[in-house]
């Protein structure tokens, strides 16, 4: 079983999309190096009933599914920590007093 379980929404094969995609597959490979990950990327042009059943409501739309709890991170993933800290997956600035 995968240790993450992540699926990237997209509509086609737009330049965004394709942006999307491709900054995905740069953070998981630097990110989970060495760790068990799973990556779906589903065109819900090609699966419309996915969008309502999964309550898609922008593209592209990362959702991590495992670990828990499922968390949704919107845009093309260009902002690297941006996206780990909307995963949960990296710590929180510092906030200040």
């Amino acid at each position: 079983m995968s240790e993450y379980r992540l699926k990237l929404y997209v509509i086609g094969q737009t330049p965004r999309a394709e942006r999307a995609i491709a900054n995905l597959r740069e953070l998981c490979e630097k990110e989970f190096d060495g760790r068990s990950y799973e990556v779906e990327v589903i065109d819900i042009l090609e699966n419309p009933q996915i969008a309502e059943k999964e309550r898609i409501i922008a593209t592209p739309m990362l959702v991590m599914f495992l670990p828990q709890p499922m968390r949704r991170v919107i845009g093309d993933l260009s902002d690297s920590d941006k996206v780990l800290m909307g995963l949960g997956l990296a710590p929180s600035p510092p906030r200040n007093s």
